[in-house]
């Protein structure tokens, strides 16, 4: 019974420590495989289109203003007036009636001088993968500048080139590292599930009437 109990442990701890492996690799080759296509300086981003900026709620559970939306949506609006843009996409979480990522964004970024018309909501941008996909199937976009923090930019950009869309991203500000520990610790393991997406094929939850922009 101990000799049982013991290869079940090694076993174990050999599946813990490849798991490790697994998710150290997957962000190592992620970031090197985006970082020649993100950029802090707006010009770095290539002329295009349309934009896609990646949702995140507006406030924090506490009910504190929450940084990366604010830095997102400035990120976003500095690029359409820089004229880098013509269209942004506004792609997020729209699953309860008191919870609308895509509104608050879009509100947010006529407050700060985007035009209505220029600003696309999708709301069924419940996942990374489902807001880069989307961009393509729904909206019909092979060429986008996404915006969101670095660490989420990483992750974007490489799910955008790997579904055949030419993507750069255009990162926002970040938060302070102890206020956003919490937020990239997840990340972590968000690179690591890329693959496990692309292994296994999956597609976003929603699909939807193509719509077309102008």
């Amino acid at each position: 019974m101990k000799r049982i109990f013991l290869n079940i442990l090694k076993i174990f701890l050999l599946l813990f420590v490849a798991g490790i492996i697994f998710i150290a690799w997957a962000n190592y080759s992620i970031k090197k495989e985006s970082e020649t296509s993100v950029s802090y300086n707006i010009a770095d981003v290539p002329e295009t289109k349309t934009a896609l900026l990646l949702g995140t709620g507006k406030t924090l559970n506490n009910g504190m203003p929450n940084a990366y939306f604010y830095n997102r949506i400035k990120a976003a609006a500095d690029l359409y007036k820089s004229g880098k843009v013509k269209y942004i996409i506004v792609s997020g979480d729209n699953s309860t009636k008191d919870y609308n990522e895509p509104e608050d964004m879009q509100l947010a970024l006529i407050q700060q001088g985007v035009p209505q018309d220029k600003i696309i909501l999708d709301y069924a941008g419940f996942r990374t993968l489902d807001s880069v996909v989307r961009a393509k199937d729904i909206f019909g976009q092979t060429k986008l500048v996404i915006i969101s923090q670095k660490f989420h930019n990483e992750r974007a950009v490489f799910l955008a080139q790997q579904n055949g869309i030419d993507a750069f991203g255009y990162n926002a500000e970040d938060v302070n590292k102890y206020a956003g520990l919490k937020t990239n610790l997840r990340e972590y393991l968000a690179k690591a599930k890329v693959y496990w997406d692309l292994i296994f094929g999956v597609q976003p939850k929603f699909g939807g009437n193509k719509i077309i922009i102008p």
